[in-house]
């Protein structure tokens, strides 16, 4: 018989913690990650666009093949079940429980039990990817460490002709969910591959040397071909009409730097970032306590995934902090490859497992309390929407501050409400074509159409397209608009609302009727001591 199985390493013990994992998102009934409420909008407008024509008079919705679109094509089904918002929310909902059954998943693989230390990867279930709203991207790469689980499974169990057969359209499906998770399953499932076929290699004089990982690396590329079929995807995706979205910002070290510091990121700063600076102590000691070591399969696995956050730009296809969305996951990689050496006593084993657990359990009630008062912050503006007509055009304004605060307020795209809940129009969604199946089609809202006018500042801030709110309320197309949005911005002057009727407030957020069609006189940014480069002797707008 084999050794008995510990508390952390049963079955009962995964199913608890795997539906732990959910717990932040019991609560609010739109789960307040930062993009989400954007999403839902596209998500109302293709359910809702062919039964109400007036949403193409504002939107262009057109399905076409591409790497992103996990949540857009699951919804199609679950809304006719469970209406939109809870649809999205109970997919959402399954993005950390997923994420957290499979990081202990494939440290069973390896490890042939789940070690100690494991347990202190598993908040890394709400990373900060996640917290943004990242959904399509947080989906598939939950998917795909399960499916390197079953990867390293089947390859246990030397099943390679199934692994190949369920691979070949698995990989295809996740390239769908997102882009993202099928390159990290490829570069998971590569570097598993190199060590085994490493390892299996009959002759042991052949592993030495760099022939010996040459010729591995040769195997292991073949074992992959099953995963490569996406490839062809990517380039018709890529190759079609009209695609837009630039990759670029390369090698920005202090981006990376914060990136790595942010892993946890979501409302108490030194909360958080004590619990970061844990895992990467936990890290150092896997190189420093002789009694813990690194699996050779794993600690690649996690080498390879730093080697792509580093190499990767920040913007990829147009999509922002491509590189920060891997850093969380090459870190639970690493975490989950760490174990206990023989001589590790059992006590203090389980002393591991108690301090992970107890960790786990903390980031996860200080993630609910989060969670909490951003779903009462959310309340508060929904109330907003009951004095919205359908079919109402509504520009909408949210505060932020030029520097980049710790604790986002999440109102940044809370405006698609209006789409979701009113079929009305918001100026939040984004618009790249290639990059989203929806673009924004409105020219009489002029530069008030689309993402990032929603956002506005109490200055100008440089190296961005947000514009200060005194250059918003004035500048905006007033025959446009039927109603404006202020979701609590930065002070200004009222009489910048001159010509509008309050109809709700709640502190400084408010919603207001335009009864005054009449255009001011618009403002440009040399207006607030912005020099711009000028042509011909004109000064060039903005």
């Amino acid at each position: 018989m084999g050794e008995k199985l510990h508390w952390w390493q049963t079955r009962w013990f995964v199913i608890a913690v795997t539906l732990a994992a959910t717990i932040p998102l019991l609560w609010p009934t739109v789960p307040p990650l930062v993009d989400l409420p954007g999403h839902m909008g596209r998500y109302r407008v293709q359910l809702s666009i062919g039964h109400d024509p007036w949403l193409s008079q504002w939107y262009d919705f057109r399905w076409s093949l591409i790497g992103n679109l996990g949540i857009d094509l699951l919804v199609v089904p679950l809304a006719k079940v469970f209406g939109l918002e809870l649809a999205v929310k109970l997919i959402v909902m399954t993005i950390p429980a997923l994420t957290v059954a499979g990081l202990l998943w494939i440290a069973r693989e390896v490890h042939g039990r789940i070690p100690a230390t494991a347990l202190f990867a598993l908040p890394l279930a709400y990373s900060y990817p996640f917290q943004f709203g990242f959904v399509n991207f947080a989906l598939s790469m939950a998917i795909a460490l399960n499916l390197f689980a079953l990867w390293l499974r089947l390859a246990r169990l030397n099943r390679f002709r199934l692994r190949a057969a369920i691979f070949l359209p698995a990989s295809c499906l996740l390239w769908l969910c997102h882009t993202f998770g099928w390159g990290v399953l490829g570069v998971l499932a590569m570097s598993a591959e190199l060590i085994r076929q490493h390892d299996r290699m009959e002759r042991p004089e052949a592993r030495g040397g760099w022939r010996g990982w040459l010729e591995a690396m040769v195997r292991a590329g073949l074992g992959c071909l099953p995963l490569c079929l996406p490839m062809l995807l990517m380039i018709f995706w890529r190759s079609g009409e009209h695609v837009t979205g630039q990759t670029g910002d390369w090698f920005n070290w202090r981006a990376k730097i914060s990136f790595l510091s942010m892993v946890l990121r979501d409302r108490w700063m030194a909360w958080d970032l004590f619990s970061a600076t844990l895992l990467f102590l936990i890290l150092f000691k896997g190189v420093r306590d002789d009694r813990v070591e690194y699996s050779r399969q794993l600690g690649l696995s996690a080498a390879f995934l730093f080697a792509v956050f580093i190499i990767l730009p920040r913007i990829v296809f147009g999509s922002a902090y491509a590189d920060m969305r891997l850093a969380p996951f090459a870190l639970a990689i690493a975490v989950i490859a760490l174990r206990a050496r023989h001589g590790l006593s059992m006590r203090h084993a389980s002393a591991i497992a108690a301090l992970g657990m107890a960790f786990f359990a903390a980031r996860l009630v200080g993630t609910t309390a989060s969670f909490f008062l951003y779903e009462r912050s959310y309340s508060r503006q929904m109330a907003a929407l009951d004095h919205v007509p359908e079919r109402a055009r509504v520009v909408s304004f949210v505060g932020r501050r030029c520097l980049d605060d710790w604790a986002y307020s999440r109102l940044e795209h809370f405006p698609a409400m209006l789409i979701t809940r009113r079929l009305a129009f918001s100026n939040d969604q984004w618009s790249m074509a290639g990059a989203q199946l929806l673009t924004t089609h409105y020219p009489a809202a002029g530069g008030f159409a689309h993402d990032p006018s929603e956002i506005v500042t109490d200055r100008y801030c440089r190296g961005n397209w947000w514009r200060p709110i005194r250059m918003a309320l004035n500048n905006f197309p007033r025959d446009a608009f039927d109603y404006v949005w202020l979701l609590e911005p930065p002070r200004f002057d009222p009489a910048l609302l001159d010509g509008m009727t309050p109809v709700w407030r709640d502190g400084s957020s408010m919603l207001l009727r335009i009864d005054d069609r009449s255009q001011p006189e618009p403002l440009t940014l040399e207006d607030f001591g912005v020099q711009l480069p000028r042509r011909n002797g004109v000064s060039s707008p903005r």
